[in-house]
């Protein structure tokens, strides 16, 4: 019997048995899209398979969904991400991403950790964003075939800036594909899979040189959180947290990086997502080789797993809920803010009245704008969301103004970049002073939209402010 039970396994070669589990070999297209879709059919009850389009030699672009409710989107349950291979030589990330599908199937309902994160979490992961670019490339560690799609782009370098304005002239269909994604869905955390190095990244990876730029880093108005997310997948990995993982790449402090004081880019997919998306995204270096030998993957997998794992926890961090108006209709393209940090983009709410802030523990005063509605303010005290597999819960709930002429803008179509010219430190702002200009401009607006029910209410909001 075990010799047959040997023999099958062995003769499925680079495929899933229910035994012999997905073996690390670097498979090609078809073997993932035909992986992809016996998960599916043997896990219909919490995956779901799509595509979100095709590359440009017709490849489709499979997303696999994981979680409870895996079809639909279901009001408090917030979306994560994992993109893998966006460079198609990078291929690290891909395998990983596989060997991920097969820990989380496996384990639910048996790993108690797995089974609290898909029963509270939407999990979406694309393994391969460039498989075109992955059919070319050579299995080499530094050489750049296969880096660029079809049409020998960069599809880092692809994205709309805030930064730069239009860039490029023309968006690669991967591109367009991952920008439909996200705009279709309400993404909280995401993490884009690449390799050269062995570093987590974050935002900015950009900056036209104002306020933003802050020594040699480009500051977002989260880097708080944007730091201890990156600490969170370096700490629980198994050697990133050292930070001189290779011997050709420079020194990283506790295996973290700002983008921009890495290297600047322009066009990249982890800025967009964070000023359009909505979204904080990493980038995350995963090996020194970009194609390291397949006796490689198995090492690999081991050292990035708890940190794959911990990193997808920490989509709970903050606050969540919904707005709603006085009758508990769910109020759509609300502004909802945290007091002191200047999004390029304001954080809106979506379809549902939802909104998803990642805030470290502390007291946060939210600030809740909509046209037509009376602006309000409250404080919140924020906990740990992570180990209880959930952020606070905190909805708002907005009163209607008795009249309102202003007409508001609800969505925010392009950022305004920063003015280029360079300030000196002693020309920038203190934060108080942006506090105060932050406050003003928000009350001027609460004002123009709602001049008589809101007056008291934000002159109390102003004197707590001060006082």
């Amino acid at each position: 019997m075990a010799l047959v039970w040997l023999c099958l396994c062995l003769g499925l070669g680079s495929l899933l048995s229910s035994g012999c589990g997905l073996e690390f070999l670097y498979h090609n297209t078809a073997q993932v899209e035909q992986y992809l879709q016996g998960i599916s059919k043997d896990y219909p009850a919490f995956t779901h398979l799509h595509s979100i389009g095709r590359s440009v030699e017709g490849r489709e672009l499979w997303v696999l969904i994981l979680g409870q409710h895996a079809r639909e989107h279901r009001v408090g349950i917030p979306e994560f991400k994992y993109v893998g291979n966006m460079h198609g030589n990078e291929v690290v990330g891909r395998v990983l991403l596989l060997q991920l599908i097969e820990h989380l199937t496996r384990g639910y309902l048996h790993d108690l950790f797995v089974t609290r994160l898909l029963n509270s979490t939407r999990i979406h992961i694309l393994p391969s964003m460039n498989p075109d670019g992955f059919e070319s490339a050579n299995r080499d560690c530094l050489y750049s075939q296969g880096r660029f799609n079809k049409n020998g782009v960069d599809l880092n370098r692809n994205f709309p800036d805030a930064f730069s304005g239009d860039n490029v002239p023309v968006r690669e269909k991967e591109v367009v594909a991952v920008m439909e994604w996200i705009k279709n869905e309400t993404f909280v955390l995401s993490a884009n899979l690449h390799g050269g190095a062995v570093v987590a990244s974050y935002a900015y990876d950009n900056s036209n040189g104002g306020q933003e730029l802050q020594g040699d880093s480009s500051i977002t108005p989260d880097n708080d959180v944007f730091v201890h997310l990156a600490s969170t997948y370096s700490l629980s990995h198994g050697n990133m947290h050292k930070g001189n993982s290779c011997p050709d790449s420079k020194d990283f402090t506790n295996g973290i990086t700002n983008g921009y004081r890495w290297y600047p880019l322009r066009g990249g997919m982890q800025d967009y997502n964070y000023v359009w998306g909505q979204c904080l995204e990493l980038t995350l270096e995963l090996s020194c080789c970009k194609f390291p030998p397949e006796s490689d993957l198995p090492g690999l997998w081991e050292a990035n797993k708890p940190a794959l794992l911990a990193y997808m926890g920490q989509v709970h961090l903050g606050l969540k809920g919904q707005v709603l108006d006085s009758n508990g209709i769910p109020v759509q393209n609300a502004s909802v803010e945290v007091l002191g940090r200047l999004n390029l983009c304001p954080f809106r709410t979506n379809r549902n009245g939802e909104y998803y802030r990642l805030l470290l523990p502390g007291n946060y005063t939210i600030m809740v704008t909509c046209p037509g509605h009376e602006t309000l303010t409250e404080t919140v005290s924020v906990p740990y969301g992570p180990d209880q597999f959930s952020a606070l819960t905190h909805n708002f709930w907005l009163r209607k103004c008795v009249s309102s002429t202003v007409p508001g803008t609800t969505t925010c179509v392009m950022s305004r970049p920063r003015p280029t010219e360079n300030r000196s430190a002693a020309l920038k702002p203190s934060s108080f002073t942006a506090l105060i200009a932050f406050t003003v401009h928000r009350l001027l607006v609460s004002l123009l939209e709602c001049p008589h029910s809101t007056l008291v209410s934000t002159l109390v909001y102003l004197y707590a402010l001060l006082f």
